[in-house]
């Protein structure tokens, strides 16, 4: 470790990352040396010090403090001592590896506004019932987390400040069921995408593969029940799930599809089940604790190979679109096709911006163009990253075509892999459309000191028009307030999503502002084209979720219903996804552009 650290995080700095074999959210061994030099990087770029809590204590809205430590001892007893801790510490950001549960350590507000009053640590789903239980008889909100790795979208955060956080992963991580032969598998919340792949492959399973997002350390059931995806042919998430065992928020617990058969021998393999499928209510929702899941595994294809083509001009775009969407569609592009401009070429080397310019302002072309021709890749604006799957004679099928659909754009380089050192980016794209779990994809948060993110995420039609309609959308909000652009087009099977990540340095309000105001002028933006964002950051919710209000918001009222019905006191989650409780409706909590860093509403009735 280097030792030019700002001594307030000193010993965050300078302890190793944990293993692991050591820790639920450890790193496996062969991407140890990779995290050392990740974790290096980001902190010689922070600056940010540790400082004292000023808004302590943190108490839930509705409830006395003396009555909240009064229950808060009433559950230790319930479920022991060291399974409930107040949270009244310095907040320590750590990093990726090291995340705290405390609160957002990508903060996109003030890091004292989304936090939890109390942590708990349940080892059962019967534990989970006891804490659901309580909070229901205090009337004390509680926000669960998988691992509380969800960066980009709120982290560990509650929706609202002072709820109890139920941390499921730290003492719920068994992998309960791998199955060889029908390539499936059963896991509990804190299964991160690292300790499947690691139990697979010692179980010498290698017929199996394990579909993995860009990082690998979050959470199978956090990341699929917020229906985030990977790159392989099963890279949707919540469509190769198959089975949840959920706690509901008046404590009963349910299993979904043939989970609710006694005896069944099919609930990881047939998701639906006999009646309403009712899977979809728990995924982006505040309408149960998911405590087990099931999800299908790959099978091993018999080979592969990752190909990358660059293209030179900004205009290309909506030609690259055009092509993409048949082969797409026909499954000759068969993982999720990954368009990346040029300014993630540069920003993915990990370098912070200030070692290619120092300038004031976006970054000025010739500047990016300099850098990207200094890189193994050489000079570009977009760059596609693919993987073709099974034997040789049918990837050089499949391979043949993309390359002579490909080449009809003017300028057009396919990227020669034994030209590319080990540690170049293209490789990280290799082993993740393998399904081997990585962490290059962090790298580019250190663009900016303090390093955060946050992402632009609309969906459209795979067609050339919208990609330059959304492309220049974004353009236009980044250049007014002074933010560089990263945009990614990726596209499914019949539809495309823009992913436009936003870095920031969390440490200054100023550019935390900028980022969130570039955002909600993004997002009402595309609204009113048409496009509406698949997933979004927690204080973004109430906005993205006003966007979807056709049929004067039936949606929403449906929604509500569902709230009320399921969780009649309020107590689970309250906000996520905009959804409010009855007793939280009206009192001004919903967060819109007017909000500024409050997350705070007038009370609870």
């Amino acid at each position: 470790m280097r030792n030019a650290y700002n001594m307030s995080f000193l010993d965050e700095a300078q302890s190793d990352v944990p293993l692991l074999s050591e820790k639920h959210s450890g790193i496996p061994d062969f991407l140890l040396k990779k995290a050392r030099e990740a974790k290096a990087d980001i902190f010689e770029t922070r600056t940010k010090p540790r400082v004292a809590r000023n808004r302590l204590p943190v108490i839930p809205p509705g409830v006395s403090p003396q009555v909240f430590f009064n229950a808060l001892d009433e559950l230790r007893k319930q479920i022991g001592e060291d399974n409930v801790e107040i949270n009244d510490k310095p907040l320590k950001d750590g990093w990726y590896m090291e995340h705290p549960n405390t609160h957002d350590l990508m903060a996109a507000v003030d890091e004292e506004e989304l936090v939890p009053s109390a942590l708990t640590y349940p080892s059962s789903t019967e534990e989970v019932q006891q804490i659901v239980l309580w909070a229901n008889k205090h009337s004390i909100p509680i926000f669960p987390i998988s691992m509380g790795r969800n960066l980009g979208y709120g982290g560990s955060a509650p929706r609202v400040r002072g709820s109890v956080v139920i941390d499921l992963g730290r003492q719920m991580n068994k992998i309960l069921n791998i199955s060889p032969e029908d390539y499936t598998c059963l896991v509990e919340p804190g299964v991160s995408f690292f300790a499947l792949y690691e139990a697979v492959k010692a179980k010498g399973y290698d017929h199996l593969w394990v579909d993995v997002p860009d990082v690998g350390g979050g959470s199978v059931i956090g990341n699929t029940v917020d229906r985030g995806v990977g790159y392989t042919p099963y890279g949707d998430h919540w469509a190769c799930h198959s089975g949840l065992e959920v706690v509901l928020p008046t404590g009963e617990v349910i299993r979904t599809g043939m989970g609710a058969l006694p005896g069944n021998n099919t609930w990881q393999t047939f998701p639906y089940g006999f009646g309403p499928y009712s899977d979809g209510i728990f995924s982006q929702s505040n309408f149960g604790i998911v405590t087990k899941m099931g999800m299908t595994l790959m099978p091993n294809p018999g080979g592969y190979e990752s190909f990358m083509y660059t293209f030179p001009k900004e205009d290309d775009l909506a030609e690259l679109i055009e092509i993409i969407r048949p082969l797409r569609i026909g499954n000759i592009l068969e993982n999720v096709a990954q368009l990346r401009h040029v300014t993630q070429t540069i920003a993915v080397l990990g370098k912070p911006r200030t070692s290619i310019y120092t300038g004031n302002g976006i970054l000025p072309n010739d500047v990016v163009h300099k850098a990207a021709a200094d890189t193994h890749i050489g000079d570009h604006t977009w760059a596609y990253y693919g993987m073709s799957y099974g034997p040789p004679h049918i990837r050089q099928y499949k391979l043949s075509i993309i390359d002579a659909e490909f080449k009809r754009v003017a300028g057009a380089r396919r990227i020669d892999p034994s030209t590319l050192p080990p540690d170049e980016y293209f490789w990280a794209r290799d082993r993740i459309a393998a399904g081997v779990p990585d962490i290059e994809e962090l790298r580019w948060v250190n663009w900016m000191p303090n390093g955060a993110h946050i992402a632009f995420s609309p969906v459209s039609p795979i067609r050339g028009a919208d990609a330059t309609r959304l492309f220049e959308l974004a353009k236009r909000r980044h250049d007014q307030f002074g933010i560089d652009l990263f945009p990614a087009f990726c596209v499914g099977l019949r539809e495309m999503h823009l992913i436009v990540e936003i870095v920031f340095d969390r440490a200054n309000p100023e550019r935390r502002k900028a980022a969130m105001d570039c955002l909600r002028h993004m997002i009402d933006d595309a609204a009113a084209c048409g496009y509406g964002e698949y997933r979004t950051h927690l204080v973004l919710m109430d906005q993205v979720a006003g966007t979807y209000n056709w049929n004067d918001g039936a949606l929403m009222k449906f929604n509500e219903k569902l709230k009320d019905a399921l969780d009649p006191n309020g107590i689970l989650a309250p906000g996520r996804c905009g959804i409010w409780p009855k007793k939280y409706r009206n009192r001004g909590w919903e967060m819109t552009k007017d909000s500024g860093e409050n997350s705070q509403g007038d009370g609870v009735a």
